[in-house]
Parts: C-alpha cells; sequence; structure tokens
C-alpha cells in the first residue's frame, strides 16, 4: 500500500506523505514510492509546481523509520539506506519544476533533509526543526551535513546537529531558511504556487538551473542542460542532424 501519493490538478501538483501513525517516518518502501513520483513529475509537460505536504498533525516527517534501519549491518546501511535515500532526496532537489515544502508540524532529522530538498518552504508558528540523529548513536544521512549546510549558517547547523538543539518557526524565517509563517502553511503555499500561473515555465526552469549551478546543487549537470538548451535551439543543431541523416558532411550556418 502506498504511503507517499501524487495527486495532480492542472499545473499544480502535490506530493503527500501519508504514514501518520509513524509521524510520516520514511521506510524503504516509501523512498521508491516518492523517486517513482519524481520520474513521472519530470515527465508531465502540463505540471509547472510541486507542493509536498504530509498528512497528521503532529509531523511533517521524523525522518527515517527505526525499525526499518537499526537491523542493517554497517555495509548495508551505508550501501544501501544511505546512498539510496540520497538518491531520491537529490532526485527530488534537482526536479525541474519549482518546489514547497510545507512543514505543518515537526520536521526532524530525515523530514529536515526532506524539506531542505524543495526550493522553498512554508512552515506552521508551532513547528520546529531537529537533527536528533546523534541521540540515537547516528549522524545524518540524507544531506543533513552537506545540503543544509548551504542552506543554514554553519553555527546553527552544529547547533542542531551536535547539540541537539531544535529551531522554532521564527527563528527558522529569520535564517532565511523559511519563506513564510503561516497558521495555515497550506494555504500559503498554494498562494505562493500561483506566482507560477504568470511566469514563463521554461524561464523559471532555467533560473532554477543556474541558482543550482551557483550555490553547489549537482553544478556539472545544471552547466551541461543549459549548455544542451543553448545548443539545440541553434541552426548549428539542425544542420549537424540533418547531415547525418543524409549521410552527407555538414555545412554549420554559425548560428
Amino acid at each position: 500500500m502506498s504511503a507517499v501519493h501524487l495527486h495532480v490538478d492542472g499545473a499544480l501538483a502535490r506530493i503527500v506523505l501519508d504514514n501518520p501513525g509513524k509521524l510520516n517516518a520514511f521506510t524503504p518502501a516509501m523512498l521508491a514510492q516518492l523517486e517513482a513520483h519524481c520520474a513521472t513529475l519530470e515527465r508531465s509537460p502540463e505540471v509547472r509546481g510541486v507542493i509536498l505536504r504530509s498528512e497528521g498533525t503532529r509531523a511533517f516527517c521524523a525522518g527515517a523509520d527505526i525499525t526499518a534501519w537499526a537491523p542493517l549491518s554497517p555495509f548495508d546501511f551505508a550501501r544501501h539506506w544511505v546512498r539510496e535515500g540520497h538518491r531520491v532526496f537529490d532526485r527530488l532537489a534537482r526536479l525541474s519544476k519549482p518546489t514547497i515544502a510545507v512543514l505543518q508540524a515537526h520536521a526532524f532529522g530525515g523530514g529536515l533533509e526532506l524539506a531542505a530538498c524543495c526550493d522553498i518552504r512554508v512552515m506552521a508558528p508551532g513547528a520546529t526543526l531537529a537533527l536528533p540523529e546523534a541521540q540515537v548513536g547516528i549522524v545524518p544521512g540524507w544531506s543533513g551535513t552537506q545540503r543544509l549546510a548551504r542552506l543554514i549558517p554553519e553555527p546553527v547547523l552544529k547547533e542542531m546537529a551536535l547539540f541537539g538543539r531544535r529551531i522554532d518557526a521564527a527563528r527558522a524565517q529569520a535564517l532565511g531558511f523559511v519563506a513564510e509563517v503561516a497558521d495555515d502553511p497550506l494555504a500559503a503555499a498554494e498562494a505562493i504556487a500561483g506566482g507560477l500561473a504568470k511566469a514563463s515555465p521554461r524561464a523559471v526552469e532555467v533560473a532554477k538551473y543556474q541558482i543550482h549551478a551557483a550555490v553547489g546543487e549537482d553544478p556539472a549537470a545544471m552547466i551541461e542542460a543549459l549548455g544542451a538548451g543553448m545548443i539545440g535551439a541553434s541552426a548549428d543543431k539542425a544542420e549537424g542532424v540533418a547531415a547525418f541523416a543524409a549521410k552527407r558532411k555538414p555545412e554549420f550556418p554559425g548560428s
């Protein structure tokens, strides 16, 4: 049974974590479902934006389900759980569509790492953020010490990862990690997403690639994607393809 749902309503898609009985903690099946939804969205040209939210009032996501990873051997824990989680979260972070995370409640560990994969975040006033991994004898494994280090100042990240301190919504907004604090964060996210209707989808996509290249989010792929898009629209590319098909020497116009 799926615990990560995808709903597409016109130009806006919603990914919903639906495992509230376990505080929406991730299982291997949920990782696979999230990855599949990301693949679907990447091939859905009608979708202009994505909202990521969860069911329940106690937690946006409490991270990884400890019963799923605790029995793993050290090698399987590193090889599969950590690396596969990284791959899936990277897929979300690098979607060509703009993404908004709705934090209606606490985001801990992998839940905070998941929220960090989205382009912006909206948070309820009573929600908090935490990296409690050290308290169960592990370290952040799904980019909590990497991607989060680009989004949160180093001393604050150390407060969380080393000392176990929680960050409330007001401080998260002051730090720039959260775009808006709202009593109804889903409504606020939908209002923000409404701005995409006035923008060029291609311009938004390219702007996201440019920003990702600048901040170090897979810069090699972002730069090559931008280059491919630029050359793909050229007369030289059209001539090269035509010449290949005709088995003749190309005559590039340089435009």
